[in-house]
Order: structure tokens, then C-alpha cells, then sequence
């Protein structure tokens, strides 16, 4: 019988951030797991799916394969964020819709100091190698600043292109600055997939809508899998680059939060399908004060939140 303990408590709070964090458009929850610093453990865990896994279940050796694959980590992990997703889903969505350009200040100070608290991580002895990663982190911030700037492409409604999304979008997820939703919308299959899983959840599915969710919930897992054990290896051979180049994605990512923008689709009302235009402000008003007020707050949130994340050995 599992035990449950403070650490448990800790990891479940974790979760419950990084929840919240994956129901904001153009957040990723891999950004909140970096500033906890339990990125590079749940990518290890996440990537120790494979057949030494499979051969210890097989033998039934169940607490060396719990041990194997973090399943304690894991799983108070997934029921934060299952309860942040919950609880925080309808709120995200009312702020995002009536008070988008406080609330984007909030998420833009927010990433703002996580990319810092990143490339603070990035401190090479030598000098080139230093330089090196700065250039790294340049490339990555343009090509996520280029991505989320991209228009959206015609969906193909055919299960080979739903496998592709799910693995495209997953691996997305739980890359610090890169939304695995927004991805998913880019590709033109999020009101494809979101209206399954609606009409799912309503028992009002058809079996060609069952077997397409069926279908990308796969790609997610093969997605899931091969990427973090390739973010794995990475990691373990170039620690500093790869780190530089996260720092870069959230810094890139930083347009798609910027807190003033012009709404193109006035007459639509659904949040999802809503598209925006960022703009600078005309003049410098009480909200322009009110949003870099807040944006100050948050980045001071952040830089207490990884104080207080900051130390993993403890848990």
C-alpha cells in the first residue's frame, strides 16, 4: 500500500500548475515544469517506456518497474494536472474572453521571467562556448516568434493526419514556450479534435469519430515516447545548448502573450475559434499602466515560485 507523504503533496501542486498552464493558449505546461525543475526528471520518466519496462511487468516485477518508471512521480504529477485542468479550465476561458489584455500581461510576465530563470542555466566556461549558445538561443526565439505567427492549414480528414497531429502536438506540449494546443491549431485540427472529445464525453460519438481519437491519442503516445527519449539524449550530450534553446522558445513565444492586440474576428464568440492581431497601444493610459503593473507581479511570482521549486533533491 502506498504512503501517502508531504512529497506527494508537493508534486501534486506541481501538477496542478502545470495544468493550469496547458489550458492557456500558447502556454506550454513544459514551461512551468522547468521553472520547478522537474523537467529533466519527467522527461527521463516519460522516456523509460520501452522494453526493459515491458519485461519487468511481464515478470510481474511491479515495484522495480514503479521504481524504473517513476510511477510515484508520475502519478501524483497527472493528478495535479488532471485537477488543474479541472478547476482552472472555465476560469482561463473568461479571463482570456473578457479580460484578455490584463490576463495576457499576467501570462506575459510570467514567461518573461521563466525565460530568464532559463538562460541563467546557460553559463559555459569558455567563452566561445558561451557565445555559442547565445546564438542558439537567437535561432530558436526567431523560429518560435516565426511559428507562432503562422497561419493556420487546411485540415485533412483522413486517421494518417490525425496520427500526425497528435505526435506533432504532443511533442509541442512539453516543450517550454510551445503550446501543444496552438500547434494543434496550426495544423487546422483543433475544433477537429476538441468536437470529438466533446461528443465523446456526451456519449453522442460516432465509431468514425471514436476511431479517429483512438487514432491520435495514439500518435500522441508514440509522440510522446520517442520525443522524450530524443530530448533524453540530448540532454545527457549537450545540456547547455539544449537549455539555451528552450530559454530561446519561451522568449520567441513571448509574441503570442503580448497584452495588446486587435481582435479580427469580432462576431465570432467562441473562444477557440477566435483570432488575434498583436498592435502597440496609441497612447499610455491607466491600462497600459495596469498591465505593466501586473506583468512586474508575475515575474516576481515566478522568481518565488522557482525559490521554492528550485531544490528537487528534497523531494
Amino acid at each position: 500500500m502506498i504512503r501517502f507523504e508531504r512529497k506527494d503533496l508537493v508534486q501534486v501542486v506541481r501538477g496542478f500548475l502545470m495544468g493550469g498552464a496547458d489550458i492557456i493558449p500558447g502556454v506550454s505546461g513544459g514551461t512551468v515544469a522547468l521553472v520547478l525543475g522537474i523537467y529533466e526528471r519527467l522527461v527521463s520518466a516519460i522516456s523509460h517506456v520501452d522494453a526493459h519496462l515491458v519485461s519487468l511487468v511481464a515478470e510481474r516485477q511491479w515495484r522495480a518497474a514503479a521504481e524504473y518508471f517513476d510511477f510515484r512521480f508520475l502519478l501524483t504529477l497527472g493528478v495535479g494536472v488532471l485537477t488543474g485542468i479541472a478547476c482552472l479550465a472555465d476560469l482561463m476561458h473568461d479571463l482570456l474572453l473578457h479580460q484578455r489584455m490584463f490576463t495576457l500581461a499576467v501570462f506575459f510576465g510570467l514567461i518573461l521571467a521563466s525565460s530568464f530563470i532559463v538562460m541563467r542555466l546557460v553559463r559555459p566556461r569558455e567563452r566561445l562556448h558561451r557565445w555559442g549558445c547565445y546564438a542558439l538561443a537567437g535561432m530558436a526565439a526567431a523560429a518560435a516568434y516565426r511559428l507562432v505567427g503562422l497561419e493556420q492549414i487546411g485540415f485533412h480528414d483522413d486517421l494518417a493526419y490525425f496520427f500526425l497531429c497528435g505526435a506533432i502536438a504532443i511533442c509541442a506540449m512539453i516543450l517550454p514556450g510551445i503550446s501543444g494546443s496552438y500547434i494543434l491549431w496550426l495544423l487546422g485540427a483543433y475544433v477537429a479534435v476538441t468536437g470529438i472529445i466533446k461528443d465523446v464525453l456526451k456519449f453522442q460519438c460516432t465509431q468514425r469519430e471514436l476511431v479517429s481519437l483512438l487514432v491520435f491519442a495514439s500518435g500522441c503516445a508514440c509522440g510522446l515516447i520517442g520525443f522524450s527519449k530524443l530530448l533524453k539524449w540530448l540532454l545527457a550530450r549537450a545540456h547547455m545548448p539544449i537549455m539555451a534553446i528552450l530559454g530561446g522558445f519561451m522568449i520567441g513565444s513571448l509574441r503570442l502573450m503580448w497584452p495588446f492586440q486587435k481582435d479580427l474576428t469580432p462576431l465570432v464568440e467562441q473562444l477557440k475559434e477566435k483570432r488575434y492581431e498583436p498592435m502597440m497601444p496609441e497612447s499610455w493610459d491607466q491600462n497600459v499602466t495596469a498591465c505593466l503593473v501586473l506583468a512586474v507581479v508575475a515575474m516576481l511570482a515566478v522568481l518565488l515560485l522557482e525559490r521554492w521549486g528550485g531544490d528537487e533533491s528534497e523531494y
